[in-house]
């Protein structure tokens, strides 16, 4: 069985290298520090199942990279999960309302995401 894949975008790498350590028995994953380049490298055709990218980062936010994707033909259906310290529910309610999956807080419990990635996937 393949495993599904997993991007995710983080301008911290070591939430990345976190998630990577609790989840990688289940899931593939690519790490992007920059949103731009992100979705730069799903535009040339690379494929993923699900998205997991945090909501503040330099250059493009969350919030701007999600309303990309959902403008795209190929990749609106790609369910995406906000993980984020920013805990407004204005920018929980923008980002639910712009087509995200989830919003996570960190800190995050890592039993909690791996729940809400499998119900994203199903």
């Amino acid at each position: 069985v393949m495993k599904k894949k997993i991007l995710i975008i983080d301008d911290k790498p070591a939430i990345g290298q976190l998630i990577t350590l609790y989840l990688s028995a289940d899931y593939d994953f690519r790490f992007f520090s920059n949103a731009m380049d992100a979705y730069n490298w799903l535009k040339e055709g690379n494929s993923v199942d699900l998205i997991l990218s945090d909501y503040t980062m330099p250059e493009m936010n969350g919030y701007d990279l999600l309303i990309m994707i959902k403008q795209n033909e190929f990749l609106k259906n790609i369910p995406v999960i906000f993980l984020s310290g920013e805990d407004s529910s204005n920018t929980r309610i923008s980002l639910l309302e712009a087509g995200a999956d989830d919003f996570i807080l960190k800190p995050f419990n890592p039993l909690e995401l791996k729940l809400r990635i499998k119900k994203a996937l199903k």
